[in-house]
């Protein structure tokens, strides 16, 4: 069973790539930023981060998972410095079901506001 989900994004239709795929009990959400309806919601490492993870725990929640099913997280981050601001959110989330984590320094994103995207895995049990 292949299954996606959207956003209605006008970037997912233009680039070509849903928010989330589900493969059977796999769940793969893309690339997510701290874009809000008014634009980027957040000014540090930290805010955006919190503000990811919410974001994230709606389009799990929509797919019928949790936080709990997660088990890969990669946190690209545009300042590696500052990855204890970013883990510091990612930690209030995942510091118990603790997935596996990839912190990943790359260069500004398109929207030089955006300072983090996260990416993740889910998997519903057998």
């Amino acid at each position: 069973m292949r299954k996606t989900f959207g956003t209605g994004s006008v970037w997912e239709q233009t680039l070509g790539y849903s928010r989330a795929v589900q493969v059977d009990n796999t769940l793969f959400i893309s690339a997510t930023a701290a874009s809000g309806p008014d634009g980027i919601v957040g000014d540090d490492f930290y805010s955006q981060t919190k503000y990811i993870l919410e974001k994230l725990g709606a389009v799990l929640e929509e797919a019928g998972f949790s936080y709990e099913d997660v088990v890969q997280s990669k946190l690209y981050l545009t300042d590696i410095s500052k990855w204890e601001d970013a883990g510091r959110a990612h930690g209030e989330v995942f510091g118990e079901i603790r997935p596996t984590l990839a912190l990943v320094h790359v260069l500004p994103f398109l929207d030089p506001e955006m300072l983090v995207e996260i990416e993740l895995v889910a998997q519903k049990s057998a």
